[in-house]
This record gives structure tokens, sequence and C-alpha cells, in this order.
């Protein structure tokens, strides 16, 4: 993180409005990002999976050799804060639910209990199969309490009019506030890495960006 910041520029700071002293400060409200058309472009990075427990620093140091590059792995996912921004571990999961749903709770009862016993959000779910080729299609629609209530799960064939047959399956599901947290986080954990070869190219560009102010 030094290194990261020894490249922004300086600033002058005083602790009061009459300037009777100055101190000189990084001025970390700078920004480098990368433009919008690059992350596109699916030719400069591919997907990783972070694993539990790995930190931009830990990613950064596996894929480019030093942890001081994290900055490569934060800006390229639009990652501001590390901390809710980047996919949590287990146990801090656990933490996050219990103290995110405590105000839900019960006496008696904890924020994390509360998660898991109650609903989230309800599906109705259509899967449409060819017999012949196999090949299923999934139409998974969010539906409120009611609708859910009425939804009665089935299967039922088709013939068509080429004589080959349909399969049409109805079911039904719903999520708790604890499977649709930690399904949130687990989307986190795919992420874009910048394919090694280019990072000098990039940190060449970061340095011309952020260039250290003259005094």
């Amino acid at each position: 993180m030094a290194k990261y910041f020894k490249h922004f520029p300086k600033v002058y700071y005083s602790p009061n409005s009459e300037m009777e002293s100055l101190d000189v400060l990084t001025n970390i409200t700078t920004r480098f990002s990368f433009e919008p058309e690059f992350k596109k472009n699916s030719s400069v990075y591919y997907d990783y999976v972070v694993e539990d427990g790995e930190t931009p620093e830990i990613v950064a140091a596996k894929v480019y050799g030093s942890s001081e590059k994290h900055w490569v792995v934060m800006n390229l996912n639009d990652i501001v804060d590390p901390m809710y921004d980047w996919p949590l571990t287990q146990r801090n999961i656990i933490k996050y639910i219990e103290a995110k749903y405590s105000a839900n709770a019960a006496v008696g009862q904890s924020g994390y209990e509360w998660a898991v016993e109650n609903t989230h959000s309800y599906y109705r779910i259509e899967t449409q199969t060819e017999p012949v080729s196999g090949e299923s299609t999934v139409i998974k629609k969010e539906i409120d309490s009611a609708t859910y209530a009425n939804v009665v799960t089935s299967s039922t064939s088709y013939t068509l009019p080429d004589n080959n047959s349909i399969t049409i399956d109805i079911s039904k599901e719903f999520k708790t506030y604890y499977e649709y947290e930690v399904e949130a986080n687990d989307a986190k954990r795919t992420i874009k890495i910048l394919k090694p070869e280019l990072v000098d190219v990039v940190e060449k560009e970061f340095k011309r960006v952020i260039a250290d102010t003259i005094l």
C-alpha cells in the first residue's frame, strides 16, 4: 500500500483558516481508473474465483508476484470498499448477517437465526425439456407470497406438430434471507484478473496519470 500512494500528488494543508502553518500531505482523493471499453475487452483479462480468506493483496501476490499490485485487482473490478465490495470470509459473512438482521429478531432470537428462518423471496420455475436433445430451458420468475402459495407443481408432456414432444415441469422455491446474503457474497467471488503481461504497461500509465506534484 505504501508504494501505491508514493506516486500520488501532494497538497498543502492547514489545520486552521489562518494558514499559520502548512503541512504537506498525500492527496489520497486522487483516482485512477481503467477506461470502460478496456474493462469490457475480454482479451485483456481472465476470470478468477476468489478463495475463502483471500484478500486483494494475496491475489496480487499469487498472480503478479507482488502484493503491492493489489490496486490493479481492485481497480479493474471497481472495488472501492475492500470490506464490503470484496467477498467476505465464511466466518465474517455470518457476523455480517447477525449484525444486519439483529434488529428484526424476536426476543431471545439472534439475527442469524432470524435470517435463516425468514423468507426473502419466492420463485416460480418453469423447465422445458426436449426429449430428443435433452436440452432444457429454465425460466425462473420472482413472485409474491400469495402467488407462490397458489403455484401447483406439475409435469406435463406435449406433442408438437413435428411429432416430437416437449415436457414442461412447474416447480417453486423460496430463498431465506440467509441464502440471499450468502448468494450475494458468493457472486462477488468471480472477479476479473488483468493478464500479467499487461501489468507493466498499465503501471506505467498509472504513474503517468498519478504523477507527483512538484511543490
